[in-house]
């Protein structure tokens, strides 16, 4: 009869559903706007068909090497090798959390031999002074062997399994599930920032061959006026002066040549800890820094950013693991209920281990009802509370900056085509003011002083025309990360699925 109800108070405990003490979560509201800024610096944006997350980045990027240069680093980058290996890390802390709801049941061999007085345990009776025979003579008997006991037993059972009545379990298993979840995220934003890195480093590696380009042609250029202005200098049409600024120009252009190409080095050692590799020699042509080297797409709405920003979902996913947290104070309060439990056979013969009537079984529940802890329960719900606080900041703050880097992401964008416009217009202009410096030095109307300028001034300007091409595409770099793009690889992205865990 005592078995039948130790059998049905266990399949009680396994059969309920758990209440949990998790207060209700509602999700805070975001601390931004309802739509992104309008003003000078933003060009009207078109109606989003469709979200900038589900542009793949080899549809994005339209540069075949950049797309070869960023499949490197997705299959070899060490770092996000780490954010993956960390997500499988936390999987498997959650299995370990989650199997704790159950009972861990084992089964236990054993044998034991022991060995014994032979009178251990006769009562002590029966001539135990020595014994005496009757005509007063005195009789020794043989003193008894000892005797040895051999026990066999088998047993499948439970240790310690905590009934979790209020939660406590349930709500620690949630709290971890919540956190795998987070670094799922975590791994989907290394995954996005690598692509935005391998995608700047690339343009600063091309831009730093283009203005190296530029300087050697530039230096040819000022090296040609030098032995024009020597020559000149040497038959007494040009003076001393001359000779030095145009000298100033080609020590000018020769250190830019030494600093372009110190930096395409730096460009391509980045590059290669990028893509965990060394550099590829088979990549493509790639396209001129000034061709279309990036798609277009909308920016969407700023209520598209929790959705789609994994570092947002991350921040929530941890706002959760918090709030179950403390659902897991609160029951620390209320009894706690565990069982230890073993049932098979024993007996003194291995033969007879199976026989009938050589089953045991042993049952110890015990309760554990807090009384006095001098504030500690207290405190630590206290604590998973401020701990809860703190997450929601941290989740709002992310959606702020969330916010703040696609509105200038939408900035640039509104305002680097009228810049570059009006930086190659500067250039245009720099270039006929050289070609007529230079007409009218020949023509003897000015000095080649004013050629000089001329040259200088055009060389700065064609500089400036290509950093700007630089931080241009940059920012559509930037704000196709903001939006959460650069996670698919060519498919269109459901970005809005979570990675599935059974609860």
């Amino acid at each position: 009869m005592k078995r039948k109800y130790l059998t049905l108070a266990v399949a009680c405990a396994l059969a309920l559903p758990g209440c949990t003490m998790i207060p209700d979560y509602l999700r805070p509201e975001a601390p931004v706007d309802a739509a992104w800024p309008q003003d000078a610096a933003y060009a009207p944006e078109q109606p989003a068909t469709r979200p900038a997350a589900d542009f793949g980045w080899e549809e994005f990027f339209r540069d075949p090497a950049l797309r070869q240069m960023v499949a490197l680093a997705v299959d070899n980058n060490r770092n996000l090798r780490q954010a993956v290996l960390n997500v499988e890390a936390y999987r498997a802390l959650y299995r370990v959390q989650r199997s704790e709801l159950f009972p861990q049941i084992d089964v236990e061999g054993t044998q034991s031999r022991q060995r014994w007085p032979a009178d251990y345990g006769s009562g002590g009776g029966g001539g135990a002074s020595g014994g005496s025979s009757e005509g007063g003579q005195t009789s020794t008997a043989p003193k008894p062997e000892a005797f040895i006991q051999t026990h066999h037993s088998v047993t499948l059972g439970t240790s310690a399994w905590e009934a979790d009545l209020f939660g406590r379990i349930r709500s620690l298993t949630r709290q971890t599930k919540e956190d795998y979840l987070a670094t799922e995220e975590d791994r989907r934003n290394v995954h996005i920032a690598l692509v935005g890195d391998v995608a700047t480093a690339y343009f600063a590696w091309r831009t730093d061959q283009a203005q190296l380009k530029l300087t050697e042609s530039t230096l040819a250029s000022y090296e040609e006026s030098l032995k024009l202005i020597e020559a000149s200098e040497e038959v007494g049409v040009a003076s001393q002066l001359d000779v030095r600024q145009a000298k100033t120009l080609v020590d000018q252009a020769r250190a830019q040549k030494a600093l372009y190409t110190r930096q395409i080095a730096e460009d391509v050692n980045a590059l290669r800890l990028l893509i965990g590799g060394p550099f590829p020699t088979d990549l493509p042509a790639g396209l001129d820094i000034n061709d279309a080297m990036l798609a277009g797409f909308p920016a969407g709405l700023p209520s598209d950013l929790l959705l789609r920003r994994p570092d947002i979902r991350a921040a929530e996913h941890r706002l959760l693991a918090a709030n179950a947290s403390i659902g897991a104070a609160r029951a620390a309060f209320f009894p706690n209920i565990s069982l230890t439990a073993r049932a098979g056979t024993a007996s003194r013969d291995l033969s007879g281990l199976f026989d009938s009537g050589s089953g045991t079984w042993n049952a110890v529940p015990t309760i554990n009802i807090p009384i006095f802890t001098f504030g500690r329960l207290k405190g630590n719900l206290e604590y998973t509370k401020l701990q809860k606080e703190i997450n929601v900041a941290a989740y709002e703050y992310s959606i702020q900056t969330a916010f703040r880097e696609v509105a200038d992401g939408l900035a640039a964008r509104g305002t680097y085509d009228d810049q570059l416009k009006a930086q190659g217009d500067l250039v245009d202009n720099n270039q006929a003011y050289y070609e007529l410096a230079r007409q009218r030095y020949d023509e003897g109307v000015d000095s080649y002083l004013t050629v000089l300028d001329a040259q200088r001034e055009l060389f700065a300007a064609q500089q400036q025309r290509l950093n700007d091409r630089l931080l241009q595409l940059n920012g559509e770099v930037g704000l196709y990360k903001a939006l959460g793009g650069g996670w698919e690889r060519g498919s269109i992205a459901d970005a809005t699925t979570t990675a599935a865990v059974t609860p």
